[in-house]
């Protein structure tokens, strides 16, 4: 999504790429499960300043009914589609390009049926540091976000007792998730890290 002015990006008008695992952004289509695909779909896409990328598997999936297709999927798209997908992109990267990798909470908070989830999530913490090695001096972050409650997926769910365990007394908000991509796209210090956004709920 190109930056635009008040929109929260870095510089209110960088040209800003994100990428979900079926609906792209500045023309670009691109399904992350599928990273063969990749390179073709992303074959047109204009200088980048950043790069976001996000795709949520966030479906239970227990080892009593193990679903091996999904699991496979899941990881696919984290791990291979994130690598080909910055890999990809990263020749169309300007001088100060950076890219923001989503995680998920998952990583040190596992429950039941989680067991897919917090490995592929644990996973992105070692793919941010190999690429921001690989990809130097471009900086790679990952930002892992707790439940958001006004979002589109959450905004209708009962959340009390998550809420209740964050110690800011709500779920982060949408907001925040963007302020904190802003953050760790635009302060040319922060490479390599993991950022949480969860309202302390880690700290329960």
């Amino acid at each position: 999504m190109p930056g635009r002015p008040g929109d929260g990006l870095p510089g209110h008008g960088d040209g800003v790429v994100g990428s979900w695992r079926e609906i792209g952004a500045t023309g670009l289509g691109l399904d992350l499960s599928r990273p063969e695909t990749i390179a073709a779909a992303a074959a047109d896409v204009p200088p980048l300043d950043h790069l976001v990328i996000t795709a949520s598997h966030q479906h239970p999936n227990t080892l009593r009914d193990f679903d091996v297709a999904a699991a496979v999927t899941a990881v696919t798209t984290k791990l291979v589609g994130y690598t080909e997908a910055v890999r990809v992109l990263s020749g169309r990267f300007t001088p100060a390009a950076s890219v923001v990798l989503s995680g998920g909470l998952a990583k040190e908070r596992p429950y039941p049926g989680s067991t897919v989830i917090t490995t592929f999530t644990s996973a992105i913490t070692g793919l941010v540091k190999t690429l921001a090695v690989e990809l130097a001096p471009h900086r790679v972050n990952a930002l892992h976000p707790g439940l958001v409650g006004d979002s589109p997926r959450w905004r209708d769910a009962d959340l009390g007792p998550q809420a209740g365990r964050t110690p800011i007394g709500r779920l982060v908000t949408m907001a925040e998730i963007a302020d904190a991509t802003d953050f760790l796209l635009g302060n040319g210090g922060m490479n390599g890290h993991d950022l949480f956004v969860d309202g302390g709920f880690l700290t329960r």
